[in-house]
Order: structure tokens, then sequence, then C-alpha cells
């Protein structure tokens, strides 16, 4: 069985990683949006740095699959056959071209978008419709492969495209996020990654993240459409103001090695 876990954590780190899967679970299930940030936050301070992005995307692709199947009603499965291909050809791109893109730059655009989606104007029905579908699967897998932090600005795009409606924004939204963490395992797994010996512990942590999804539907159906927009809204500019603020500290203590 220690051949299925990281030997270089501790059972009580592991431990802990399991719980977060959980109760950041409840977060996204409840609010739609955050809980993939924080996690990959946590992730960033406990493991090295080769095997974050790697577990990040199989315990999100776990978590969001299950939140999809628990939700599968409010599916919205023409658009999920537009945005597959673009998740595909989105992490294709970014595994043939092997682009080294500073993560400062990607912070800012991605935190420039969801700003926009946020408080500039609505998109026109055009943008949401099927070519503005594939254009934010292919830009948002593509980036996620460099960032990993991409879920706040899928999401400022389905809040819009899914008029709001609570279910149905959190159902796509995790179908959509499955979709994009999916083609991860297989560029990671060809580039080298060893997934082995971090199975047992991704595996714990998604069956974790499955009983933080139910209890968030939970809260989720007790919670109004207007109460849940405000509250994405909020959460969405808070996560971009973070990533702002990650993106200046990155740049000025760049500058300060010139």
């Amino acid at each position: 069985m220690t051949a299925f876990f990281p030997a270089e954590l501790s059972a009580s780190i592991q431990l802990l990683l399991i719980v977060a899967a959980a109760l950041t679970s409840v977060l996204t299930a409840s609010f739609g949006v955050g809980g993939g940030v924080l996690l990959l936050a946590i992730l960033a301070l406990i493991l090295p740095p080769a095997a974050i992005i790697p577990v990040h995307g199989m315990v999100q692709l776990g978590s969001n699959a299950n939140r999809a199947l628990m939700t599968w009603r409010h599916l919205d499965f023409k658009m999920l056959l537009i945005f597959a291909p673009g998740a595909v050809m989105g992490a294709w791109i970014a595994s043939v071209f092997l682009v080294q893109l500073p993560l400062a730059w990607l912070q800012l655009i991605i935190a420039g978008f969801i700003l926009f989606l946020c408080w500039g104007p609505a998109i026109p029905s055009i943008g949401l419709g099927r070519l503005g579908t594939l254009a934010t699967a292919i830009s948002t897998s593509f980036l996620s492969m460099f960032a990993g932090a991409t879920g706040p600005l899928v999401m400022a795009f389905i809040k819009q495209q899914q008029q709001g409606e609570r279910f149905r924004t959190v159902a796509n939204f995790a179908a959509a996020m499955s979709l994009q963490h999916l083609p991860k395992a297989v560029v990671f797994g060809g580039a080298g990654f060893l997934f082995q010996q971090w199975l047992g512990l991704i595996l714990l942590m998604i069956a974790a993240g499955a009983v933080g999804t139910w209890l968030g539907l939970k809260i989720l159906g007790r919670m109004s459409d207007q109460r849940f927009a405000r509250i994405i809204h909020w959460i969405l500019t808070l996560l971009a103001m973070r990533l702002l603020w990650d993106a200046y500290q990155a740049l000025t203590e760049t500058a300060h090695t010139f």
C-alpha cells in the first residue's frame, strides 16, 4: 500500500490534505467557486513543486466529476459538447509548444478577465454561444496547464451564460472543469510524472471531496438565486484581487533581482 502514497509526506500531513479536500469541496458546492483555488494554495505550501498542478488537477477532476454527477439534471449538454473539444485543443496546444509563460503575467491576464466579466458590460449573446464557449474552453485550458487557477475565469463565464441560476451554474461549471482537468492526466503522465506514488492520496482526497460536495449542495439548496449571484460575484472579485496581489509581489521580486 505504501507504494501508492508519497513517502515524503507524513501520515498526519496526508490526513490534513484529505480534510482540506472535503472542506474546499463544501465551499465550491455551496458557492460555485473558490474551493479549487484554496486547495491549490494549500497544496503549494506542502507538496513538491513538480507535484502541485498534477495532483491538484486529478483531485479537482474527481471532485468536479462527483459534483456534475450529483447535479446531472441541470447540465447543459449542448454547451458541454462544444466545451469538450476546446478543452482538449487547449491542453494539446500547451503540450506541443511547451511555452514557459511567466506565472505573474498569467495571473494578471486571468484576474483582468475575471474582473471584466464581473464588473464590465454583459457579454453579448453571440459571445455566450458556441463560438464564445469554444474560445473560453481553448484559452482557459491552455492557461490552466501553467497556472492551474483558471476555475474562477471559467465560472465567471458560465455564471453569465447560465444567467445566474444557481444549480445550472454549479452543475455546468463542475462538468466544464472536469473536461478541463481530464487532459492534464494525459499531458503530465506523458511528461513523466509518476501518478502511482500519489494515487492512494488522490483517491482518498476525491472520496473526501464527494462527502464535502454532498454537504455543500444541501447548503446551496437553501439559497435563492439572487443571494447565490451576490455571493459568487464577490468571491470571484476577491479571488481576482488575490491574483493581482500575487502577480504584483512576483513582479516586484523580479525587478529587485536586476
